[in-house]
């Protein structure tokens, strides 16, 4: 049977194009894995850009893994076959070194997974000098990567492009030297924006309450995000091509990093900034060089509409008879030239993200477009011959009350009715998430709704909706949302829980565990922080300070006072 699993991998690595397949022996080994499956690893441009990079150099050779799809991990765990990677079908505990690309905290467990099978302990200090060195990096080791601290050798704070150089090259010195695993972690943790958690101690009072984290003598007590102040420099873009993605058969290329918009409840305006747009040289430049046969570009950003070419690079685009794809726009910047060029190049939807309905809460969570702009996109979209329009909407926001959730019903029926008259008969769909608080974010303080009053918002919102063929309500998981905010907000105690969930059966097991270790889901879901409180993520300096958060956080209760409820309101007293 481990002989099918190599089988299948091999199928999978023959239907790509643009995999490189070393010789084994012949350099370092770097093992990439992404925490999912190949399908939701692939459509990861991260991805794309570290195997690029650590390919390109001389001593280092990358090959990728990912987690199973469910049947054959099922396969693996009843074989005890460890995770193998791609390429060479190597197992995982046969490398060098492990990086772990960390997107969404829903893949913590999958990380455990990943390790356990591959047979490597899951606790960095139980690590021999024959075992690989494992590094973590992404927007959730960014943000907060201590409950994966006690698992973790290295984390990678910010964005990679540079750092992970710097990182392999100070891992050859100290090869070349001879040191040991303990050496070259401290050589490695001197990088800035390396965090290498076991020389960084907890310190708590009498009373129990985390008082920050004391660094060895010699190493920062904040470590710096690292960021890319040139773009252009580091090119993103697909660089292995396949047809099992979410953008299966397309070029992805990373227009801009960062947002200026500074949405209260979103990392990317505080974490990713300051807010980068590569040039419209260097994207024409990218796209020429590269095998257009499939004629497809997927646009990649925090708010495409943003860019300031946008409307030069599709009309480009379009000169060339290539088709384009983006994700969400900003209503409020989405010009004619960019929905001609999605309805040309067989869009059917426009989607539009307000996430919330009334104007109050809009203001509140600094969303500062109104409804006039999303019915001035929808009427973009429908005359360019895009007939369906999806909104993204958030519940459980700061302040929501149940007249903002009748809201939603009202401006998806106004919506639908601006639809009909504008002659489409499409869908609208709303695609409706829990908010979760973030670190790094104004928010990060503040508690989540309780979870019974978001699932009974869920429910109204879709029986609003029943029977109704014309518009959908699509649901993320509450149960989901929570496990979430748990993991988002955690501490080192937490990751202790997360270890002995998994020495118990998996995530079903982490509430048991957290209350074996005397933690509640609601000190971490429920409470809000106190402004002077030590956050588990306060070692880590994002480029904003805490106080300009905290000014933020206290603007948001502030605008909520004078912002009208809607478009042209009067403060009339019917929403509020």
């Amino acid at each position: 049977m481990k002989w099918n699993l190599k089988g299948e991998l091999r199928k999978r690595l023959a239907e790509e194009d643009g995999a490189l397949i070393p010789v084994p022996g012949a350099r370092s080994s770097f093992a990439l894995v992404y925490p999912n499956n190949y399908h939701v690893g692939m459509s990861n441009l991260g991805m794309h850009i570290l195997y690029q990079l650590i390919n390109e150099r001389t001593d280092t050779d990358c090959e990728r893994a990912f987690l199973p799809d469910a049947k054959e991990l099922a396969e693996y765990l009843r074989t005890q076959t460890p995770i193998m990677t791609l390429e060479t079908q190597r197992p995982l505990g046969k490398f060098d070194l492990i990086g772990f690309a960390v997107s969404f905290e829903m893949d913590y467990f999958n990380i455990l997974t990943q390790l356990e099978l591959s047979r490597i302990p899951l606790r960095a200090a139980e690590r021999d000098e024959y075992q690989p060195l494992i590094l973590m990096g992404g927007p959730c080791i960014t943000f907060n990567p201590e409950p994966l601290a006690a698992v973790a050798d290295v984390c990678i704070i910010g964005e990679g492009e540079e750092v992970i150089g710097e990182v392999l090259d100070a891992y050859h010195e100290a090869r070349l030297a001879g040191e040991s695993r303990l050496a070259t972690l401290r050589r490695i943790a001197e990088i800035e924006g390396v965090y290498v958690p076991i020389f960084y101690q907890e310190r708590y009072d009498e009373a129990g309450i985390f008082l920050g984290l004391a660094a060895q003598d010699g190493l920062p007590e904040k470590i710096a995000r690292r960021w890319i102040k040139e773009l252009d420099r580091y090119p993103a873009k697909t660089v292995i091509r396949t047809p099992h993605t979410e953008f299966r058969n397309m070029l992805l290329l990373e227009v801009a990093r960062g947002c200026g918009r500074h949405c209260r409840y979103c990392m990317a305006g505080y974490c990713f900034r300051r807010p980068r747009n590569r040039s419209l040289d260097e994207l024409k430049r990218t796209v020429e060089a590269e095998d257009m046969s499939e004629r497809r570009v997927g646009l990649m950003g925090a708010a495409i509409s943003d860019y300031p070419e946008i409307d030069e690079l599709c009309q480009w685009l379009r000169e060339r008879d290539i088709a384009l794809s983006v994700a969400s726009l900003r209503a409020d910047s989405v010009s004619e030239t960019l929905v001609a060029a999605l309805a040309d190049s067989g869009h059917r939807t426009i989607t539009l993200a307000p996430e919330a309905a009334t104007q109050r809460l809009r203001a509140i969570i600094n969303k500062t477009l109104t409804e006039d702009d999303l019915f001035s996109a929808a009427a973009m979209a429908v005359k360019a011959g895009i007939p369906h329009v999806r909104m993204y909407i958030m519940i459980g926001l700061p302040e929501e009350t149940d007249e903002d959730i009748e809201a939603i019903v009202q401006l998806a029926l106004r919506m639908k009715a601006h639809m009909l008259e504008l002659g489409s008969k499409g869908k609208l769909t709303l695609s409706v998430n829990p908010f979760v608080p973030k670190p790094f974010t104004p928010f990060q303080w503040l508690p989540m709704a309780e979870q019974t009053v978001v699932a009974k918002r869920l429910k109204y919102l879709q029986q609003a909706f029943k029977g109704q063929r014309s518009i959908e309500v699509l649901t993320e998981s509450p149960k989901e949302a929570y496990l979430q905010g748990i993991l988002a907000r955690g501490d080192r105690r937490l990751g202790e829980a997360l270890l002995a969930a998994q020495a118990s059966g998996g995530s079903k097991q982490l509430a048991k565990a957290m209350t074996q270790a005397g933690l509640t889901k609601e000190d971490y879901l429920y409470r809000t922080r106190a402004a002077k409180e030590v956050l588990p993520w306060d070692h880590l300096l994002p480029g904003v300070t805490k106080n300009y958060l905290q000014t933020e956080w206290q603007r948001s209760l502030a605008e909520q006072e004078t912002a009208p409820c809607h478009t042209g309101c009067k403060r009339c007293g019917v929403c509020k």
